[in-house]
């Protein structure tokens, strides 16, 4: 992105697991090549949850210019919580670029990134960029967020152990415990203990849930063993 201009970027994507359109922690990815100045700041006043841009990565797919929020700023639109992680971004030069919202698969998932152009470029030289370059771009963080999907993560989680994504992987093509036990050849108290320890470290109340974000996160059927611990 740096060869178009833009030199910082946040990507944060949110597979829910409850009714929260946010997330939880272990729910989400938040990639950023921003200083620590600016992204501590960002992340501390929750404004992942309030920019104007988050607002219409919510609403739509595809990519918006930041000259967006300005007329939305010029025409009063703006809630109060939106007016100030806008004035943040004044603050620490984070000024003009673009936003990509990705098109989302399910009714708890969403994702993006945001673009932001190096000091010295105004919106005007980036919407000049985007209007020359807009759909390689568009087309290069669409497959970065697709490659990004199929790793596996597991952010806070405590990484499932081989045992574990085996007796998962069993679950998931709806045997029960005492079909595992006969196919590893172990204890159905041996199965099921592997099964408790699975939920526990994934963080859910039953096996269900347990197959579930063990597929999202990527850590079951999966030929990568080894997780991914991003921020």
């Amino acid at each position: 992105m740096e060869d178009f201009g833009f030199d910082r970027l946040i990507y944060r994507v949110v597979r829910s697991f409850s009714h929260s359109a946010e997330g939880e922690g272990d729910d989400v990815v938040t990639l950023s090549s921003h200083p620590e100045s600016y992204f501590n700041g960002y992340m501390e006043n929750e404004f992942y949850r309030y920019a104007p841009t988050v607002r219409w990565t919510r609403e739509h797919a595809g990519a918006c210019s930041w000259r967006w929020v300005q007329e939305e700023d010029a025409a009063g639109r703006l809630s109060d919580i939106e007016r100030k992680a806008h004035a943040f971004n004044q603050k620490m030069g984070v000024t003009a670029g673009y936003t990509v919202s990705f098109l989302n698969l399910s009714v708890r998932a969403s994702g993006g990134i945001a673009l932001t152009a190096r000091h010295g470029l105004s919106q005007d030289d980036v919407d000049g960029i985007w209007n020359s370059d807009g759909d390689y771009i568009l087309l290069i963080n669409k497959i970065l967020h697709l490659k990004l999907l199929q790793l596996p993560v597991a952010g806070s989680l405590s990484p499932l152990t081989l045992r574990q994504r085996e007796v998962l992987e069993w679950a998931a093509e709806g045997k029960t415990a005492q079909d595992i036990a006969m196919i590893m050849d172990l204890t159905r108290p041996t199965i099921e203990k592997h099964l408790r320890l699975a939920r526990q470290n994934l963080k859910v109340d039953n096996t269900a849930q347990a197959v579930m974000k063990a597929m999202n996160t990527n850590q079951i059927f999966c030929t990568m063993p080894s997780t991914l611990s991003f921020t």
